[in-house]
């Protein structure tokens, strides 16, 4: 069997109001919350039959990083039969520093405890350090239903299909809250018509689950993926994104001449903290995708590259890094600008917001092909490192 780990991103805040301040992550804990999602994630791993060692990495910010290693070390010790390693802003210190020392010229933190992508490459940096076979993703807010969920993360990956394609990355899917793998439509607001994917995805979703268990995807469940070595030691993530670093990385998967595959079998639930649609959250997404867009376009563009269009991503997601984004972007600001609470945030977005994620994408539409160059080397650079491996030995 090939060895992996398991890696779960944790989110932490100092208080509730940090937890669901503007640009906080999408299911950041409050520090003091008695019922942690962490918690119930890994007491549902308790019951997993041939569990991997399991790697929490702890993002918070920096004024609360003791306390929040602090918070994470006392749950991970209610959970005795799980082997259990953090990565805090301790043992990412040493990771940064190896990484700067291996690719200097790399720009920004591309692997780090900040950013939803350089946070994800924090976790396939750990996979190298620890020379695993796989990475395996889960996130905090979720739970694993079944005792078989290691095998079913595995199964098929280092092979390849009938038609000899390899499968090194696969993902999953979730159900939510009624147990559905659909996105709720039943409710359909005025100002979600022009920037909803749900009908989009659920017709692939149903399409996917109803064909065979092994099957090209155009879906990325990050909390339910698995990446083999062959893929992760080229194709990283992108710190670049401002959300939405798990599909993305289908993306750049394509762009490398691979596939995410899809694996009806292998579900888990998942249960976020309720939460309101925000104006900042929308100006993420405009960022998102804007700058989704122009690095497909700046990438299709090189000779070396396989193409990604969105007519090879139909019905989902291809819409969104079509010439319809403008369009989507501009009625969506202005429709919410008038029928939501945040009316002058909405109305900013579109006066402003949009010119300002354009500028951004341009700005950035090469940088995470330039990252991608180093990526190689540095994967090759902390592969079984020995002295950052003690970190957690000696733990």
């Amino acid at each position: 069997m090939a060895s992996s780990i398991v890696i779960i991103p944790t989110y932490w805040a100092a208080d509730q109001l940090d937890a669901h301040a503007p640009g906080a992550y999408d299911h950041a804990t409050d520090l003091n919350a008695p019922a942690p999602e962490l918690d119930r994630c890994l007491a549902s791993l308790e019951r997993v039959r041939d569990l991997s060692r399991i790697f929490l990495l702890v993002v918070s910010p920096l004024t609360a990083a003791e306390a929040a290693a602090r918070r994470v070390r006392e749950i991970a010790a209610a959970h005795p039969s799980l082997d259990v390693r953090l990565v805090t802003a301790h043992e990412a210190n040493r990771i940064i520093d190896r990484v700067n020392e291996l690719a200097p010229s790399a720009a920004g933190e591309c692997v780090s405890l900040r950013g939803y992508g350089a946070i994800r490459n924090m976790g396939l940096a750990v996979a190298a350090i620890c020379a695993c076979d796989v990475a395996v993703y889960l996130d905090d807010d979720e739970v694993v239903l079944d005792p078989d969920f290691m095998s079913r993360a595995l199964y098929g990956l280092g092979q390849e299909t009938r038609q000899g394609l390899p499968i090194w990355a696969k993902s999953g899917y979730f159900l939510d809250r009624a147990g559905s793998p659909l996105a709720d439509t039943s409710k359909a607001p005025l100002a979600n018509r022009w920037w909803s994917k749900r009908e989009d995805f659920n017709t692939w979703m149903r399409r996917a689950l109803s064909g065979t268990r092994i099957s090209r995807s155009n879906y990325v469940c990050g909390g339910c993926m698995a990446v083999h070595a062959r893929a992760f030691s080229r194709v990283p993530f992108d710190p670049f994104i401002t959300r939405g670093e798990d599909l993305d990385y289908l993306f750049n998967l394509r762009l490398f001449g691979l596939d995410m595959w899809f694996d009806n079998t292998w579900v888990v639930k998942h249960l976020p903290p309720e939460s309101d649609q925000r104006a900042p959250r929308f100006m993420q997404d405009v960022y998102r995708w804007y700058y989704e867009r122009a690095k497909i376009r700046h990438a299709n563009r090189q000779n070396d590259l396989v193409a990604v269009t969105p007519e090879s991503l139909m019905p989902y997601p291809g819409p969104w890094i079509s010439d319809e984004l403008d369009d989507r972007v501009r009625k969506t600001a202005l429709i919410r600008a008038t029928v939501t609470g945040e009316h002058s945030s909405y109305l900013s977005i579109y006066h402003h917001g949009k010119a300002e994620a354009e500028r951004y994408a341009i700005e950035h539409r090469g940088s995470y092909l330039r990252f991608q160059s180093f990526w190689p080397r540095i994967v090759d650079g902390l592969w079984n490192d020995a002295g950052l491996r003690r970190m957690w030995e000696e733990s």
